[in-house]
Formats: C-alpha cells, structure tokens, sequence
C-alpha cells in the first residue's frame, strides 16, 4: 500500500511538472511586500540629516515570460509592470512613495525535484513614475537600473507558483523640493527591496 502511494504521489508530481516544462510563454500576475530605501531631510543650521526609514507597504505586478527549457536548467526572461509603494512619516504626517516601472529579470533557473525549481538572475528596471503624496519630488536619478532576483517555485500543470526577492544593486535617489506648507529639502531613495509572490499560466 505504502509503495502504492509513493508511485502515485511521484506521478502525480511529474505530471504537475509536465505542464510548464519545455520551452514556452505565458502571463504572470501577483503581489509583493516592498520597501524602498531612506527618506533623508536636509536641516538647516545643523551637522546632521535627519533619517526617516520606510513603512512596507503592499505592491503588485503584471506581465509576460517565455522560458527556453533545457534538461536540468532553463532560461526564463519577463517583462512586468511594477507598482510599488512605501510610507514615510515626515514631521507627523504620513506620505505614500509611489513608483510605477518596468521590470526585464532575465532568470537562470534549476530544476531540483519534481516541479520543483529554484532560480536567479538580474533584473533591469526602467522608472516610469514617482510621487511622494504632498511632498513635491523630483524625478529619480537614474531612470535605467539594475537588481537581483532570486527564488524558488513549483509547477502545478500549466499554472506556476513563486516566491523571490529583489533588490536593487545601488541608490537611486530624488530629490524632495518642498511640501504645500513650509520648504522641505532632502532627497528619497527609489531603490526597491521587495518579497514577491507570483501566479504564471503556461499559454
């Protein structure tokens, strides 16, 4: 009984990998918990910023992939759009930092056992749009940056699961001009660090 149900929990687990392996494309969509990096004010007449670090907040992401499948590794680039969102808390009032990008993560993936798989790679990101609620900011410095993402997934017939981590390799700062009341100089950093959670479905 016992050797029965092994086989036919390895079956089944082969069968659940079958649906997303080999070479294809599909659409991916989830949620993620992103913070980006330090609020930094500039204060007068003082030899010290002053730090304000940033509330997680729930992001989400939307796009594409295609996968080149080989025997025991594949190569799996996406195209997404990312919104993500931070809160920092300037002088008493809460601000929302929301940035808008697109995302290329070119993944190099291992398969392990079964629909089981782990992966990594970088992922090339391109600003489309920040705001810091009523504070005025700038555009970010560098439109066109460059992160890593690395996790681990399972298949389940033509639908996938994932989980990963990104983070940006270095700042990507913009600069805070004022507010609606009283001048507020500093500067944001846009540099994400976010867990993702992800759905994909094979095409």
């Amino acid at each position: 009984m016992k050797k029965t149900l092994f086989i036919a929990v390895l079956a089944l687990m082969g069968t659940a990998a079958f649906g997303q392996s080999g070479s294809g494309f599909g659409v991916k969509a989830g949620i993620s918990y992103n913070k980006n990096g330090d609020l930094i004010r500039t204060i007068s007449n003082s030899a010290q910023n002053a730090v304000e670090g940033a509330e997680g907040k729930t992001g989400y992401h939307f796009g594409f992939w295609g996968k080149l499948d080989f025997p025991k590794i594949y190569l799996r680039p996406e195209l997404v759009y990312t919104k993500t969102k931070s809160t920092y808390d300037v002088d008493g009032d809460s601000n929302d930092y929301d940035v808008s990008k697109l995302d290329l993560p070119v993944l190099l993936g291992y398969k392990l056992v079964g629909p089981l798989h782990i992966f990594a790679g970088p992922a090339f990101q391109y600003t489309l749009s920040n705001d810091l609620g009523d504070l005025e900011v700038e555009d970010v410095e560098n439109d066109f940056t460059v992160g890593l993402n690395a996790g681990v997934g399972v298949n389940l017939g033509k639908l996938g699961l994932d989980v990963r981590y990104e983070r940006g390799f270095s700042k990507n700062e913009a600069q805070i001009i004022s507010n609606n009341i009283t001048n507020i100089e500093g500067r944001v950093d846009s540099r994400p660090s976010q867990v993702i959670f992800a759905l994909s479905l094979k095409l």
